[in-house]
């Protein structure tokens, strides 16, 4: 039977009704008494100490923890919360060619951002490539090409604005759910020496990593083949890393995997798009066709995966519950990914979208 904690009310009357019991001719009903006063006041403390337990309870185990005590256990299990990644990239300037713009000249975006060349560069007659590192942590440092910086301190003959190639490779400070679920996981699943939560619980330890899927004996007998994202670090890429981003990983669990494994595969999903065809909307109107579109993305955050079908009763139930009472026709049946190392992708980059009708 689940403990009920009781109001203050209740531990006031309570309390009042333990004195007239267990001290004779103790009368503490009568407003502004002294007992009164005293019962009461003891009262208020004894339901601060039960608040307080109550809020131990809730926090001794991560599944409702907060961030102190999910620090606690992540520090204990495996080192601790994963940090904030600083967004780097190139970026384009312009000026007068032969002239230096120097190594740790400061950029700026409107809203206050900063970035900082990484070397010496001598400006060609066209736009000249120049790599920047972002001077914040996080994933606000990171922009999308076109985007404009401006030099905070003028350097002479060189354009004050430059044009974002890409800079890309921020990442925020590890959220409370994310952190929980990588403590729960490990609790979960204690190390065995090389299984396939090991391998996911390594690759998940690497910042910027936020899905992981393992493939046991996908290239042959002895190998371990290991596919993940970056939904936020690399979100302009629809999440799927680099392969600079592979090659770090593979070097990371080269030196925790066991040395029996044959070969280890570190791999970035191969995009397939897919387009679900909705007809007969019979509330189609912009934001409900954005709001489709959000449903659907995170459906397919949640259950694609490297090969895995995304079937049409997935996708009808996305769209019912982002539309609510409005009606319409799924002309779509399951989408079936071309092999094993393929995932479900909305993104038009990668031949995906929504066809309304």
């Amino acid at each position: 039977m689940p403990f009920a904690l009781p109001d203050l009310p209740t531990v006031r009357r309570q309390n009042r009704d333990f004195l007239a019991a267990f001290l004779e001719g103790a009368d503490a009903s009568v407003p502004n008494s002294a007992l009164r006063v005293l019962s009461d006041q003891n009262a208020g403390g004894a339901f601060l100490n039960l608040k307080y337990l109550q809020w131990l309870a809730k926090n001794f185990l991560p599944d409702l923890a907060e961030k102190g005590w999910l620090d606690r256990w992540a520090n204990i299990l495996f080192g601790g919360r994963k940090a904030a990644t600083f967004a780097s990239g190139t970026i384009t300037v312009t000026g007068t060619q032969g002239v230096k713009l120097p190594a740790g000249s400061i950029l700026a975006t409107s809203d206050g951002i900063q970035y900082q060349t990484a070397a010496d560069v001598i400006l060609s007659a066209a736009a000249t490539p120049v790599a920047v590192t972002c001077l914040t942590a996080g994933a606000i440092g990171n922009r999308d090409p076109g985007a404009l910086l401006s030099l905070t301190v003028a350097v002479s003959s060189v354009n004050a604005q430059a044009t974002v190639v890409l800079i890309d490779g921020g990442a925020d400070t590890e959220s409370d759910d994310d952190l929980r679920v990588r403590i729960l996981l490990r609790i979960r699943n204690p190390p065995m020496g090389g299984s396939g939560p090991d391998y996911e619980q390594w690759t998940l330890s690497l910042p910027g990593v936020s899905r992981v899927w393992v493939a046991p004996m996908e290239m042959g007998i002895g190998t371990v083949t290991v596919r993940f994202a970056c939904d936020q670090l690399r979100a302009s890429n629809d999440g799927l890393p680099t392969p600079d981003d592979c090659a770090l990983a593979k070097a990371y669990l080269d030196t925790v995997r066991p040395v029996t494994v044959a070969d280890l595969f570190v791999l970035a999903a191969i995009p397939q798009g897919i387009v679900p065809r909705i007809l007969n909307l019979s509330n189609d109107t912009p934001s409900t066709r954005l709001a489709i579109a959000a449903a659907l993305q995170q459906m397919l955050l949640e259950k694609a995966a490297p090969g895995q079908t995304i079937f049409a009763c997935w996708i009808s139930d996305a769209i019912t519950e982002a539309v609510g009472d409005a009606t319409f026709d799924l002309a779509t049946g399951d989408f079936v990914m071309a092999n094993a190392g393929s995932i479900a992708s909305l993104r038009p980059q990668f031949d995906g979208g929504i066809a309304f009708t």
